[in-house]
């Protein structure tokens, strides 16, 4: 199936409702931010565009479990208060961003308004967690397996392509901490197969 399919069922799927909320999750390497643009573009209606990866910690809380500790990955990368206070409690209205990952600066953006009859989507990690699930209107869940999406970090990101060497393991036990924790595979109202940027395949939903 083409990814302008794939788009167009998952759009026509999301509540003709005032202040809808749909969140893109998947593992890093998954195509979450790409796969939100392109389904932002399939919509007629307005859409607002927010990252997760706009809502970290600051480093000292990311990394107060060890730089290599999978559960400090899992725990403490997000902050999911400001995520909930500052954009999902108050959409329309809206904050887009909390921290400068380049910088580690918490910023503090001036509220914004949604026009009206928009459509609120955010790409992240963890977006099924206990504390976010109930949010979304509609989820996507993009799965992709270890083997290809470590790779992919790494022509992004200069990491290691091997999903088991050890600099990488934060990761990738951090994100399985999250399966067993959460099994947003099954969370998620869409799932689906984005091995294939360019034909990404419908599994449940």
């Amino acid at each position: 199936m083409s990814l302008d399919n794939v788009l167009r069922q998952i759009a026509a799927r999301i509540p003709v409702i005032d202040g809808a909320r749909v969140g893109i999750d998947g593992v890093d390497g998954a195509g979450k931010t790409v796969f939100a643009d392109r389904l932002a573009q399939a919509m007629s209606r307005p859409v607002v565009r927010v990252s997760a990866d706009d809502f970290h910690n600051v480093r000292a809380i990311r990394h107060r479990r060890g730089r290599q500790s999978p559960e400090g990955f899992w725990l403490d990368s997000y902050d999911h208060d400001r995520l909930r206070a500052h954009v999902l409690e108050t959409f329309p209205r809206y904050r887009p961003k909390a921290h400068d990952l380049a910088t580690d600066a918490v910023v503090d953006t001036p509220e914004l308004v949604a026009p009206p009859n928009a459509v609120l989507v955010v790409d992240g990690l963890f977006l099924h967690r206990d504390e976010l699930r109930h949010f979304w209107h509609l989820s996507v869940f993009l799965d992709v397996p270890f083997t290809v999406s470590v790779p992919r970090m790494a022509t992004r990101d200069g990491t290691n392509p091997d999903p088991e060497h050890v600099s990488v393991r934060r990761y990738v036990e951090g994100q399985r901490l999250y399966f067993r924790s959460c099994a947003p595979q099954l969370r998620a109202t869409v799932l689906v197969d984005n091995t294939d940027f360019d034909a990404p395949r419908l599994l449940a939903g």
